[in-house]
């Protein structure tokens, strides 16, 4: 009891007489020496009370007041451990996702651009005055996968659904989106890509292609875009007419398309490999305008060097816009409650 007076009596120390007036008890904790004071308290209905009701009354409400301070913390880092729990699951999924798709990829590498431009097309019937369209996965609906724009892809697609299988046979938070998983497959094939630069560089040597990208490439600059995670799905296919046929488009109408979702010469310079299987045909048909051709000279002289780092980073910087175009994303898709240990079936 008298230690719960003493906390109290320090929470006021407004209130205490004249420390100059009564001895002290001087007291060592781990925090150093602590002076408590001793006083007698009468009661008195004199206006000079030392205490009266009304300041009694104030001061167990700020003792309560810091109580609840206190015990707001416990919840504030559960809610913190909880947050982390839930990012360490989705940083786990999300990289045996991208083991899955890698594997899926370099078994069949010839579908590389094929994951690109199915990527590309489901992000681009976003449509800015409705809010509508965007990466939700509306491309795997037969209606949408057999328009003409969308030829050639349907292999393309019919790999990401058995890749889909194998992903959700270990996922423990629920099926993959096909937005995602869309979106992520292209992550991996430009990343592919990347590393298959590099082992070109060192001469072909797999080895030492791999230690080049490592050292020089830019992996570290997908951190934004892991971080969007959590697509979800439409339910029935996008409006027709919102996507160009790339491989018949002219130049003015790819240009269109591109700024009416935000983007200009730039992005559409640097997304070349995703217009169409032919990364060089495009790019010379892209440099017939004079506003693209700056920028394609710019990551044709990127691709040059050892680090790419223009072309990578720009790639990868628009690559993230696109496949979040008018996305609500779920930061805690793919979570899951974690079994409680029952601590009292434990053997100490």
């Amino acid at each position: 009891m008298a230690a719960n007076s003493l906390s109290f009596v320090s929470t006021l120390p407004t209130l205490l007489p004249p420390a100059t007036s009564h001895p002290s008890i001087t007291t060592n904790s781990k925090c150093g020496p602590v002076s408590v004071y001793c006083c007698k308290l009468e009661a008195s209905s004199s206006q000079e009370d030392l205490f009266q009701r009304r300041d009694v009354l104030k001061g167990f409400g700020t003792v309560i007041g810091m109580g609840v301070l206190v015990g707001s913390g416990s919840l504030t880092g559960a809610a913190k451990a909880a947050d982390l729990i839930q990012r360490r699951q989705r940083s786990e999924f999300q990289s045996s996702i991208k083991d899955t798709l890698r594997t899926a990829l370099k078994a069949h590498p010839e579908l590389i651009p094929s994951i690109l431009k199915l990527a590309l097309n489901d992000a681009m019937t976003y449509d800015k005055a409705t809010k509508s369209g965007g990466p939700n996965g509306s491309i795997r609906f037969s209606p949408e996968i057999n328009r003409p724009e969308n030829s050639g892809l349907s292999a393309a697609l019919s790999l990401l659904e058995e890749a889909k299988k194998e992903i959700d046979s270990y996922s423990k938070g629920g099926p993959i989106s096909y937005a995602d998983l869309i979106q992520f497959a292209a992550q991996s094939a430009v990343k592919s890509t990347f590393l298959a630069a590099a082992i070109r560089k060192c001469g072909g040597n797999e080895e030492k292609g791999r230690t080049l990208y490592a050292a020089y490439g830019s992996n570290g600059q997908w951190g934004l875009f892991d971080r969007q995670f959590g697509r979800s799905d439409a339910q029935e296919p996008d409006p027709e007419g919102r996507i160009p046929r790339w491989d018949k488009a002219t130049v003015q109408e790819m240009k269109d398309k591109f700024t009416a979702i935000g983007f200009g010469p730039r992005q559409l310079a640097v997304m070349s490999a995703f217009l169409g299987p032919d990364q060089s045909a495009t790019e010379s048909l892209l440099a017939s305008d004079p506003q693209v051709l700056p920028w394609v000279q710019k990551y044709q002289r990127s691709r040059e060097t050892v680090s790419q780092t223009d072309y990578e980073v720009d790639l990868i910087t628009t690559l993230t816009k696109l496949s979040t175009l008018g996305q609500q994303i779920n930061y805690e898709a793919y979570t899951y409650p974690v079994a409680k240990v029952n601590l009292s079936k434990l053997k100490l």
